[in-house]
């Protein structure tokens, strides 16, 4: 026989191997062979639930009111205002005599302010097929549902304590118009803005918002605290004082603020992402718009947040679904002394 001839196709009638002369390749016919399904049997499945990137931090930044209960359709508080006349000069010292038969006494007024505690809800509801399949599957549908509805209340409360709700018409920590806003002044290279300023103007604008903070409270409460936007704390972290030295921005305004001068602890500095845009004429989440920080004490008889303990229904079988709800009552941000919370704009 040829050579030609040898290396013709081989006949229909001709047995089909499965296998190849070369011993480093494998056909498709080969690979079937091995009875191995390769969808599924050789893929290992990490069975990790991985959750949305979603980062909430209202529990850093602010104390809960918790004597609210789901019974409640509104939060309160008071505020005494009092007024005594003096002695001898109506705005001096109460001196009395003796003699004296006319002796002033205090006036007392109490002003009430409320705010609406109202209904948040979701239902949880998943039905006996999808259970089935989750079983089946080793992946249990109800916890994921579970999982993702208290992330739900999670960035549902945290839009409430920072920024507030339109729709009900209630404000946040950071931008109530209880609370006073200012502007940080121009540095040397007439801009405002923190990456064109030196460590020293930088903690020129601190300290100038600390200061109108506690003058505004009659210099009874120095702030302790200073919320930044995330970009504005990723610089003062990474940049030195000085191309000499080894200390970054950040600690030097921690040891140099008036609240270490005044409280005897450094100032306690946190990033917050609602704070980016979220100044007067800002565009919220805009790093280009203007930013703004928050200088306040984080003092549950200063500033807090009414929220009740969530609760749920009874599992519920309706038609071929397990249907719960689970509940809780919101109020708003409650600014017992606004004057002890200021805001400054343009870094």
């Amino acid at each position: 026989m040829r050579l030609k001839d040898a290396l013709a196709a081989p006949r229909a009638d001709d047995p089909v191997r499965a296998r190849t002369r070369d011993a480093m390749t494998f056909d498709r016919r080969t690979v079937d062979s091995t009875g191995a399904f390769l969808e599924g049997e050789l893929e290992r499945l990490d069975q990790t639930l991985h959750m949305p990137l979603v980062e909430v931090s209202w529990g850093r930044d602010i104390d809960l009111r918790e004597d609210v209960t789901i019974a409640d359709e509104a939060s309160s508080f008071t505020n005494s205002t009092f007024a005594a006349a003096g002695g001898i000069s109506p705005t001096g010292i109460s001196w009395i005599g003796k003699t004296s038969d006319v002796i002033t006494g205090i006036a007392l007024d109490i002003g009430k302010t409320a705010t609406a505690l109202n209904l948040w809800g979701m239902e949880v509801k998943y039905s006996i097929p999808e259970l089935e399949s989750a079983m089946r599957l080793g992946r249990p549908v109800d916890q994921q549902k579970y999982a993702g509805m208290q992330l739900k209340h999670q960035m549902d409360t945290d839009n409430l304590v920072y920024i507030g709700d339109s729709n009900i018409g209630s404000y946040g920590l950071v931008n109530s118009p209880l609370v006073t806003a200012g502007n940080v002044a121009a540095g040397a290279q007439g801009g405002t803005t923190w990456s064109t300023k030196s460590p020293d103007e930088i903690l020129n604008d601190v300290n100038t918002l600390l200061d109108a903070t506690w003058a505004a409270s009659g210099y009874a409460v120095m702030p302790r605290r200073l919320l930044l936007p995330p970009t504005q704390y990723s610089f003062i972290v990474s940049q030195k004082v000085s191309t000499a030295g080894n200390v970054s921005i950040i600690e030097f305004l921690r040891v140099n603020s008036l609240s270490n001068a005044a409280n005897g602890v450094p100032l306690e500095i946190q990033p917050l992402k609602w704070l980016t845009g979220g100044g007067a004429g800002g565009t919220l989440g805009n790093p280009n718009t203007t930013n703004r920080m928050v200088a306040y004490s984080r003092d549950i008889n200063r500033v807090r947040f009414p929220m009740t303990l969530m609760s749920k229904t009874p599992l519920e079988y309706r038609s071929i679904y397990h249907v719960t709800t689970y509940f809780c009552r919101m109020g708003a941000v409650e600014f017992v002394y606004p004057e002890t919370v200021q805001y400054a704009d343009g870094i």
